[in-house]
């Protein structure tokens, strides 16, 4: 995995100012980071990129979004949590195929291993020792999703 600290994002992305996507997150984790300076601005601006597609695809599932969201993961080169829901949103999907081809479709399992992913990453960034406490604020926060609340988190307490 590539570190996202250093590495500047291959191409620019369309959506990714810093504030962006970054005001879309309630999850203090990347707030935390984000404060203490230990992202450069490129690489903020990929979290940013690769958060709002996923988020979107939640709310509203369709390929058109879900291959958005995959796009922004291949920006971010899977480094990153908001990616790896990115690419849990495409293997969802009916298709991996590239658009206008023969369906390819994904394994059944494989979108639940990439949210597995994205919630592990997430939920270890910036304080690890915080994992346990994150992890069930995450799982609520899904089940609040599911239900069809708005599942968003207050922000983490220093």
């Amino acid at each position: 995995m590539s570190d996202i600290r250093s590495a500047p994002p291959s191409a620019p992305l369309a959506s990714a100012s810093p504030g962006a996507g970054l005001a879309k997150l309630r999850a203090a984790p990347l707030a935390t980071v984000r404060k203490s300076g230990e992202l450069s601005a490129a690489a903020l601006a990929r979290i940013a990129g690769c958060a709002d597609t996923p988020e979107a695809w939640v709310r509203k599932p369709s390929d058109e979004i879900s291959r958005a969201a995959f796009a922004a993961a291949e920006q971010a080169r899977f480094g990153t949590p908001e990616a790896w829901a990115g690419v849990a949103a495409f293997w969802s999907g009916d298709s991996m195929a590239p658009a206008g081809q023969p369906a390819v479709p994904p394994a059944p399992h494989l979108a639940g291993l990439a949210i597995t992913g994205a919630v592990t990453l997430a939920s270890v960034r910036a304080d690890p020792a915080r994992q346990a406490a994150r992890l069930a604020r995450f799982l609520a926060s899904g089940r609040d999703i599911a239900s069809g609340g708005p599942g968003r988190m207050e922000a983490e307490a220093s």
